[in-house]
């Protein structure tokens, strides 16, 4: 009958997606989700359930009912992106906690595959600049600190009830509808940009990324994995790509240029701030090996996407039928 595969995170685009991939595989049986919002994207027999990632008794009760044999917890929230980044790590830490604890309990479970970042790796000073999945972790931002830390609690997991554990280090997603605080910032019609440095960095597409969730589940992954898209681009390559104003930026001015962008509407969270100063790259060579996958989207046809995506999409009124 298949497997049953449960998604935490349903409800955001990366989660929809993901969900509305799974439903066209056979090994996939029962598929459910959960999340404090309604799914973006129509699914055709996945079953949904709406709770927020504090109601820890209502999680434990529908997930321990499901008995999941694979979890694919995606319920991370990016600072900045939906949430202050204060709110943000409260709500990472809640939904890791109510659903890695709750499946901890299911009988039935197999395998976890869970969103990371590469900013777990962090940029100190003489770190290297392309890591791979054999360097130790050592974040130097808020969000790679709250990604470190969703690591670790899988992995005690994981290792308590003995099932595998698989960790997708994303590079920053963009992607339609992707609430990213770096899509808003290159998006703006004045972009600042260090004027020390300009280091190359590399996203990933969301479409990629979930196609890459799915695989990691199929076989259920054991190890971490770096989930990066082909090639790398600059602050200031990127900014002229989408004919945007670059405005170079020194220390000190860059608290005036995130407050001016804060007030845009366009916030810069401190691992937006650190990859402009010091690059974002990592090694994806293992993905390759291990799940026969690799983007399809290059980081510069990324950014290219992200300057056609409409900002307001207008739908025409119904006419009025007699």
């Amino acid at each position: 009958m298949g497997m049953r595969v449960l998604v935490s995170g349903m409800g955001g685009e990366l989660g929809s997606l993901v969900a509305s991939l799974l439903e066209q595989h056979e090994w996939v049986g029962s598929l459910e989700g959960i999340d404090a919002d309604p799914p973006r994207r129509r699914l055709r027999r996945a079953v949904f359930h709406r709770i927020g990632p504090g109601q820890h008794e209502r999680m434990l009760d529908v997930i321990t009912r499901f008995n999941p044999h694979v979890l694919i917890h995606i319920a991370v929230w990016e600072p900045h992106s939906r949430a202050a980044p204060s709110i943000a790590r409260t709500l990472t830490e809640e939904a890791a906690t109510s659903v890695l604890g709750a499946a901890a309990e299911c009988s039935a479970l197999e395998s976890i595959v869970v969103r990371s970042g590469i900013e777990v790796y962090g940029r100190r000073r003489g770190a290297v600049t392309r890591p791979g999945e054999g360097l130790t972790p050592d974040p130097t931002c808020e969000f790679g600190t709250s990604l470190h830390t969703l690591e670790t609690t899988a992995l005690a997991v994981a290792a308590r009830i003995g099932v595998s554990a698989g960790l997708l280090r994303l590079a920053p997603v963009l992607g339609p509808h992707i609430p990213s605080p770096l899509g808003r910032l290159l998006r703006m019609p004045v972009v600042p940009f260090s004027a020390l440095a300009d280091p190359p960095f590399a996203v990933i597409h969301q479409r990629d990324v979930a196609e890459a969730f799915v695989k990691a589940a199929s076989v259920h992954l054991d190890e971490p994995l770096n989930i990066v898209a082909p090639g790398a681009i600059t602050a200031f390559q990127a900014i002229r790509r989408g004919r945007r104003l670059p405005v170079p930026v020194l220390g000190p001015d860059w608290s005036i240029a995130r407050s001016l962008s804060y007030l845009a509407g366009a916030p810069v969270p401190d691992h937006v701030l650190e990859m402009f100063h010091r690059g974002r790259l990592a090694d994806n060579t293992r993905a390759r090996q291990l799940l026969a996958f690799a983007p399809t989207t290059s980081t510069r046809d990324v950014i290219d996407q992200l300057y056609q995506w409409p900002s307001i999409v207008h739908v025409p009124a119904r006419r009025q039928v007699a």
